[in-house]
């Protein structure tokens, strides 16, 4: 849905062209786009249905420029939202009328490759794919790995801390991160982290990542890079029911065995991704896992029939295991097309993103089911079942009176019933616009405060990405007086930015 806003008055259209006049004078030549055909890109991300175009979009291409934008956004007062490639599942990057959208697509340069201490320092606008192509020659490869990894930039994946379907084993974004140049509102270089390990003092990378825009301009970004293993096979398992496979995912992690990735798909994302790519998925099963495990010959042998074994116990229908590195990844080829392969079935749908304890995966694939009856939509399942990190895919019309309606209260009954059942409201996608509002079914009144006073500390006057993961905002000089009565949080009446 678009954002209605009424037309500007003369004093606005002349404030606005004062702000994209000095942004000129900073960002010269093509780093300024203001004709609304122009910016008509920049107008979402991701998240499609939620549309705003930007006052101006600037485009620097040296940290120098991102801290002269800033510290004028900062000593004018003007918002800014910072934007990547665009990929955010959440409405992270979604623009505001009356701020100007920060590009970092021409901070594409890969700065240094270090072998020695297996490390490259990268800017935020190379692509998470690109990192490892630049190491393969060495034998080395960047560990996460999201389905969007040929599109999403470095730099957004360390805002949304991104994961992919080798982070069971290897971790998320901010395991394979050491240190990141950041710029904050005020305009200030900081740099945090380095090539070593591990760093004395307050962990701000682990701030830094996952802030979605809020605290700082990310412009290089320091990451780990991995030797790649001697070996790497995959199984492809089908089930004739989704808690036969989620049973069996329990039983292997429970038998301290930790694949390099662990996938599970259900019918409809099977039928969709295998038309799309012609993996070979087996196409009378409910559930399919892929189960990726890697490291020395001996141990990968082992441990397939070891996991062979497991699933075997948990009533199988199919397997089947690779035996060349095509056959392998062309297994990881359909479950990485997932989601453009569902969206040859539907006209639309909406990508969920939660997270729940392993051993609730049955449970909470039955209450999907029940509400995707109770709102008379379908559901493709995809997810990253070693972690529990779920994706439901709910297809629906957006040219269906309702419809859009329908799968927001669908997807936000998932995000509460994995909160229930003691998980969180997102994985790796984010907050954003798309979760704000479930925030207080997380967190306390006491919780929002103190993680917004942490955004104080770096941007006190709220201009960086305002609107975005709080459901309410407050003025930092208010939250510095916030109290407590009789065990209740007391606010003043405070309007939102």
């Amino acid at each position: 849905m678009s954002i209605m806003m009424p037309e500007p008055d003369q004093a606005v259209l002349a404030r606005r062209a004062s702000i994209v006049a000095d942004l000129r004078r900073i960002v010269p030549g093509e780093g300024v786009i203001d004709s609304a055909a122009e910016m008509r890109p920049y107008e979402s991300d991701g998240v499609t249905a939620y549309r705003q175009p930007p006052m101006v979009v600037v485009l620097p291409d040296t940290t120098e420029q991102v801290s002269q934008v800033l510290r004028y956004c900062h000593d004018n007062g003007i918002k800014v939202v910072p934007r990547g490639s665009g990929t955010s599942l959440s409405g992270g990057a979604l623009p505001l009328a009356d701020g100007v959208l920060l590009g970092l697509g021409k901070f594409k340069r890969i700065r240094e490759i270090d072998f020695d201490n297996r490390a490259v320092v990268t800017e935020p606008g190379v692509t998470n794919l690109a990192i490892s192509q630049a190491v393969a020659h060495a034998g080395f490869y960047y560990a996460p790995d999201p389905s969007s990894q040929i599109a999403c930039s470095i730099g957004g994946n360390v805002a949304e801390n991104s994961g992919g379907v080798h982070c069971l084993k290897y971790g998320m974004t901010t395991n394979n991160i050491l240190g990141c140049e950041i710029v904050l509102m005020n305009g200030e270089v900081l740099r945090i982290g380095g090539k070593a390990a591990e760093t004395s003092g307050y962990d701000l990378m682990g701030v830094i990542t996952g802030s979605e825009g809020l605290l700082g301009v990310i412009t290089e970004i320091t990451v780990r890079i991995l030797q790649k293993p001697e070996t790497a096979r995959a199984l492809m398992v089908g089930f004739h029911s989704v808690e036969a496979a989620g049973e069996c995912v329990a039983r292997i992690i429970g038998a301290g065995i930790i694949p390099g990735g662990m996938e599970m798909m259900d019918k409809p994302a099977i039928h969709a991704a295998e038309a799309f790519v012609h993996a070979g998925y087996p196409l009378d099963v409910e559930a399919l896992l892929i189960i990726e495990l890697d490291g020395p010959s001996v141990e990968v042998d082992e441990l397939i029939l070891r996991v062979e074994a497991i699933a075997k116990g948990c009533g199988q229908a199919t397997c089947q295991i690779s035996t060349s590195e095509q056959e392998r990844l062309l297994f990881w080829a359909g479950r990485k097309a997932a989601f453009p392969a569902v969206g040859r079935i539907s006209p639309d749908y909406l990508c969920m993103d939660g997270t729940i304890p392993r051993g609730k995966l049955p449970e909470v694939l039955t209450r999907i089911r029940q509400l995707s009856e109770k709102y008379g939509l379908g559901v493709a399942n995809v997810f990253h079942a070693g972690d529990g990190n779920l994706h439901p895919l709910i297809l629906y019309d957006a040219n269906k009176p309702g419809e859009m309606d329908k799968a927001e209260a669908f997807g936000a009954d998932i995000l509460r019933c994995c909160v229930e059942l003691g998980g969180v409201l997102t994985g790796e996608h984010g907050v954003g616009v798309e979760k704000r509002d479930l925030m207080p079914d997380m967190f306390s009144e006491v919780d929002l405060a103190q993680q917004q006073r942490l955004k104080c500390a770096f941007d006190p006057q709220g201009l960086l990405n305002p609107g975005k993961v709080f459901p309410t905002l407050h003025r930092c000089a208010e939250l510095g007086r916030v109290h407590v009565h009789g065990g209740k949080l007391a606010f003043p009446d405070i309007p939102r930015f």
